[in-house]
C-alpha cells in the first residue's frame, strides 16, 4: 500500500462516478465535514453490515454537519443495486481505476488462508471542513465503528 495520508493532511482531491449517474467530487464538500468511508465490496456481509450502520446514523450525521460517502472499486451499477436492495440512502461512488483508493493508501496486497491478492483495506476518514484530514481508521472492525465515526464527527462540531 502506499503512503498512507493522516490527520492534518490535505485530503487528495477526487472526481468519481456515483451509483446515481452524476459524480462527486471532494470540492462538493467543501466547508462541511465529510465521512469517507472504503469498503472492498459490495453485499458482502461485513460491507452490507458498514453501510447499514453508516445509513442509520446518516441524520445523527447530517446534525453534526458530516455527509457521508462510501467508496470501493466496484462498479455504479453493482452500487445502485446493492443500495437499493438495502434501502441505502447513502451515496457511494465507483473507483474502479482504483486512482482514489491508491491516493488514500487504502488498495494493496492483502491475505487470506495464506492466499496473497490485491484488494481493499476497510478504512474510514473524517475530513475537516476546511479539507484537512481530522481522523483516520485503518483496518476497521464494523461493529460499533459507525457509532465511534459518529462521535469523532460530533466532538468536531
Amino acid at each position: 500500500m502506499g503512503r498512507k495520508p493522516g490527520p492534518g493532511d490535505k485530503a487528495p482531491d477526487f472526481e468519481l462516478p456515483d451509483d446515481s449517474g452524476g459524480s462527486r467530487s471532494l470540492d462538493d464538500f467543501a466547508g462541511k465535514a465529510l465521512v469517507l468511508y472504503f469498503y472492498p465490496k459490495d453485499d458482502t456481509a461485513g460491507c452490507t453490515k458498514e453501510a447499514i450502520d453508516f445509513n442509520s446514523l446518516k441524520a445523527a450525521f447530517a446534525k453534526a454537519g458530516a455527509a457521508i460517502l462510501g467508496v470501493s472499486p466496484d462498479s455504479t451499477a453493482s452500487h445502485a443495486k446493492f443500495k437499493k436492495k438495502h434501502q441505502l440512502a447513502l451515496d457511494l461512488i465507483s473507483d474502479e481505476s482504483k486512482a482514489m483508493l491508491e491516493a488514500y493508501g487504502v488498495w494493496g496486497e492483502k491475505s487470506l488462508y495464506g492466499r496473497k491478492y490485491m484488494g481493499v483495506e476497510r478504512t474510514t476518514f473524517l475530513i475537516a471542513p476546511d479539507g484537512k484530514i481530522a481522523n483516520v481508521w485503518h483496518k476497521v472492525k464494523v461493529p460499533g465503528h459507525a457509532a465511534a465515526v459518529l462521535a469523532a464527527a460530533e466532538a468536531m462540531a
